[in-house]
């Protein structure tokens, strides 16, 4: 995993000189960004090409000397000659971070791409390398907040001695201040003067909860990728005191929570179950009990193959709030990753999950007859016993010819397909990569896109 070269802060400068050296436009550009804070910028150069008619800046006319830089808070050397280099020197004596523009190796500092909502701020930095990349961040971020989201944290900063007084729990304030900014209507509110009457009327609602109760989020992590977490997920992975998550949920996923939150690995895998099911669902009434939100983060969707049945019904029992939140499950993934239509006109009907993992032979009779029938196979927890499934499936009846498709690791990088027919997969052993696998069976499968997929050839196939 990549490192950071610098590290992300935000520096006080009000009241402080802000010292910028030259005239030109460069200078200008960084002008405009300094007299947007309430430090006191001073831009130093012989003469001045751009026009600075209009900002907060005071103009120095010489070449800048040592006293410039004496207690000075940052400074931007837009003068790439040797009055600049000269002007670097003095910062560094001095003890100033500085930063020569668009010239990376001569910075202590990176300027980013920034975001304003004072007293808001969001920063993007590329380490200089990629300042346009930083910029487009940035533009799309803008589009995502709204112009009153500085309005909602002064809002919220007007509020603190008031709920520090109230809420003795930091819990419980912290959940105050997440409810206030989420608010329904509080930016229609604040435009009419009500914002504070608005978190008045809310504090005194938490003050009654005290705490607040636990609730429980069953949250779908997708198939692997983080870009196909839901926005849901993501917004409930930063509001959760606790995340329980299992061994197949991406560490990259996990991450996403608060990085205060304390994270549980239940660690349930293949042939390693550290924590029972019923281990499981102790622990997650207990969280809840104890008042925390509790996000229980599940690869896959927890409705399907999650078991989340069972954590449900214990919940249901403790009296304990929860709330499904859907994921991507492994079949969608995989059908994706290949363009194969589950269900196709003419040809699917209908497309079924099922576990080939503890499956018996009324199962498998009830699969062959599906699957004959012109329906899709979704199966999962099979690869350890795949030919075994593709020969039960033969002598239930379903022809050796219908087409399957394998995808082991949908929706992530590492994926890796496998591809033939049900008479093929059962004459045959498959060395398959390790990780979570798929098994489609049905002609809508052959409709897919397997070109770079292995072909699946039996035993026979094999030596000839």
């Amino acid at each position: 995993m990549a490192r950071l070269n610098t590290f992300p802060v935000s520096m006080k400068v009000a009241g402080r000189r802000i010292v910028i050296v030259g005239g030109d436009d460069e200078a200008l550009a960084k002008a405009r960004l300094a007299a947007k804070t309430n430090g006191e910028t001073f831009v130093v150069a012989p003469e001045f090409e751009a026009d600075f008619l209009g900002l907060d800046v005071t103009l120095v006319a010489r070449d800048a000397v040592p006293c410039d830089f004496f207690g000075a808070a940052m400074v931007f050397v837009a003068d790439h000659g040797a009055a600049g280099q000269r002007a670097l020197r003095m910062a560094r004596l001095a003890g100033v971070p500085a930063n020569e523009v668009d010239v990376p190796d001569n910075c202590d500092f990176f300027t980013p791409a920034i975001v304003d909502r004072a007293p808001i701020s969001i920063a993007i930095s590329s380490e200089g390398d990629a300042p346009v990349l930083a910029r487009l961040v940035r533009a799309r971020i803008e589009a995502m907040l709204s112009p009153r989201f500085g309005d909602i944290a002064r809002l919220a900063g007007s509020m603190r001695d008031r709920v520090a007084a109230v809420l003795k729990d930091g819990v419980a304030r912290r959940r105050y201040y997440e409810a206030l900014v989420v608010a329904s209507g509080i930016e229609d509110a604040l435009a009419k003067g009500q914002g504070a009457a608005v978190a008045d009327a809310l504090l005194d609602a938490h003050a009654r909860t005290a705490a607040g109760t636990g609730v429980v989020w069953l949250i779908g992590a997708g198939p692997g990728s983080v870009d196909l977490l839901t926005l849901r997920a993501q917004r409930l992975l930063q509001e959760a005191d606790v995340i329980v998550h299992d061994q197949l949920v991406p560490a990259a996923v996990v991450e996403m929570g608060r990085r205060d939150a304390e994270r549980i690995s239940v660690g349930k895998a293949k042939g390693h179950h550290s924590f029972s099911q019923a281990q499981i669902n102790t622990l997650i009434v207990r969280l809840a009990g104890e008042g925390k939100k509790v996000a229980r983060l599940k690869s896959g969707d927890p409705m399907v193959f999650g078991r989340a049945g069972e954590e449900i019904a214990a919940l249901r029992k403790a009296q304990i709030a929860y709330q499904i939140v859907p994921g991507v499950t492994a079949a969608l993934a995989a059908a994706a990753d290949t363009a194969t239509p589950v269900t196709l006109r003419k040809v699917s009907s209908g497309f079924v999950f099922a576990t080939a993992h503890g499956a018996d032979d009324e199962d498998v009779r009830h699969w062959a007859s599906l699957a004959g029938s012109g329906l899709t196979l979704g199966l999962y927890m099979g690869k350890s016993i795949a030919s075994k499934v593709a020969g039960d499936l033969m002598a239930h009846g379903l022809s050796g010819s219908v087409p399957v498709g394998i995808v082991v690791n949908a929706g992530r990088a590492d994926k890796a397909l496998y591809a033939g027919t049900v008479g093929a997969l059962a004459g045959g052993e498959i060395d398959f990569v390790d990780g979570p696998t798929v098994i489609f069976v049905g002609e809508a499968v052959a409709q897919g896109d397997w070109a770079s997929a292995e072909t699946i050839a039996a035993l026979a196939e094999r030596v000839a």
